[in-house]
């Protein structure tokens, strides 16, 4: 009998919210992350989906016909680039390979064979990427193999065509932009160098402007300065409006230090690029104004969500605990967006990312670069809209006696469980 008073007691001491929300949420985080990366394993292993056009028909054409026909699904596979479009159009394809007339008639004059790709591109994310890392290996094969027939035959042709015999002429197709002589891979480079500053500078200003604000509401808890604040004939919005607001200053501040200092690293930062390329994804003084009040929106959200954890904190050590929910909310938004682009994510997978309040000013960079501004906009009133209703709930809770007070505190339980304790003994 006693040994299950212990355990009662100590169960209903430890199961409190501060230990529970936190699991909740990484139970929840993690569960969606798998969700997002769960099936890498079988994109690596499935065909590409491709069309093939041959328009040359020689016995160089063919070798290179078999070895795409062998590693891939193909749609289509004729001599037509516009039945080849037609016949992929819905579909899932990668890309159209197209070989074009003269193409072994190049290599016989030792010059390298052209080989014409047109991409259909997805998203811009790390992830999105395997299919088309696919076709790139499927393309290398066709240049060895064209390579060891031109060594099998004994051909006499210069050393550098007999070892590198084809070269690519790039087109790719992405959110409606038709880019000519721009890769996949380039086009996600460009992409990931202009957009990958805002997904780090939400998740810190979080991270810090939120521990600021649960710092402050669990100290003020501790040393019951929060009790006197309100007894002050103040209304309990303009408390809650104050903290938020200030929070949101200091956290305003911090962001744009840090966003000078990531500039400065991002603009020295080459990627490799072509100096020459013409990729013109930069952002008008528009663009940028709202991906300013996009991240002002989602710091506003955070620290309304920061308040009301710290409204759970009873001193500043459990406080402590209590932004582990902010952390991975911002988290899973975060190498989501760096991973896959949104396009590409299954629809309730796209629902759930974007409830995440810092998950649309995440995108907005890059829906933006490519004039997606329903998106962006539909982002930015969201997180006004969840700051304003958490908002709400925090300036309730000011208006009642649990702020203070709240349910049995941890001490008053242990209490009960001593007597309980003391009542079994017989003492």
């Amino acid at each position: 009998m006693s040994l299950a008073i212990i355990v009662k007691k100590e169960v209903r001491e430890l199961m409190t919210l501060q230990t529970i929300v936190p699991v909740v949420f990484m139970s929840i985080m993690f569960g969606a992350m798998g969700g997002v990366f769960g099936n890498i394993g079988e994109e690596v292993e499935a065909k590409p989906i491709l069309g093939l056009v041959d328009q040359d028909g020689t016995h160089m054409s063919s070798v290179a016909v078999g070895v795409v026909s062998n590693r891939s699904e193909l749609v289509y596979n004729g001599s037509s680039v516009e039945e080849a479009l037609e016949a992929l159009e819905g579909t899932e394809a990668v890309a159209i390979i197209v070989i074009p007339e003269g193409f072994q008639s190049r290599i016989d004059n030792n010059t390298t064979g052209i080989i014409h790709v047109t991409w259909y591109m997805k998203g811009a994310g790390i992830l999105d990427s395997i299919s088309t890392s696919l076709v790139e290996n499927i393309l290398w094969q066709v240049d060895a193999a064209v390579s060891a027939e031109l060594i099998g035959t004994g051909s006499d042709l210069d050393v550098p065509t007999v070892l590198f015999p084809t070269t690519r002429n790039d087109t790719t197709i992405f959110k409606g932009e038709v880019l000519e002589g721009v890769s996949p891979q380039t086009v996600t480079e460009v992409v990931m160098s202009q957009s990958l500053m805002v997904p780090i500078l939400i998740m810190i200003i979080i991270m810090m402007a939120g521990q600021t604000i649960i710092a402050s509401m669990s100290m003020e808890k501790e040393n019951k300065t929060l009790e006197t604040l309100l007894t002050l004939p103040v209304k309990r919005t303009s408390i809650v409006a104050g903290k938020i607001l200030g929070a949101a200053i200091v956290g305003l501040i911090m962001a744009g230090i840090f966003m000078v200092g990531f500039a400065v690293y991002n603009a020295n930062l080459s990627f490799g690029l072509p100096e020459d390329l013409d990729l013109d994804l930069d952002l008008t003084t528009a663009g940028y104004a709202l991906v300013a009040l996009s991240v002002f929106g989602a710091l506003l959200a955070g620290l309304a969500l920061a308040m009301l954890l710290g409204t759970f904190a009873k001193n500043f050590k459990s406080g402590q605990t209590l932004i582990l929910p902010l952390v991975f909310m911002a988290l899973v938004p975060m190498f989501v967006t760096m991973f896959k682009d949104f396009d590409t994510l299954s629809p309730g997978m796209q629902v759930f990312i974007f409830l995440i309040p810092f998950s649309p000013p995440m995108m907005a960079m890059r829906n933006l670069m490519f004039g997606e501004y329903v998106l962006v906009v539909a982002g930015i009133a969201y997180c006004f809209f969840f700051a304003f209703v958490i908002i709400l709930i925090v300036v309730r809770i000011f208006a009642t006696d649990k702020l203070l007070t709240g349910r049995i505190t941890s001490t008053e339980r242990t209490g009960r469980g001593v007597k309980r304790l003391m009542k079994a003994f017989g003492r």
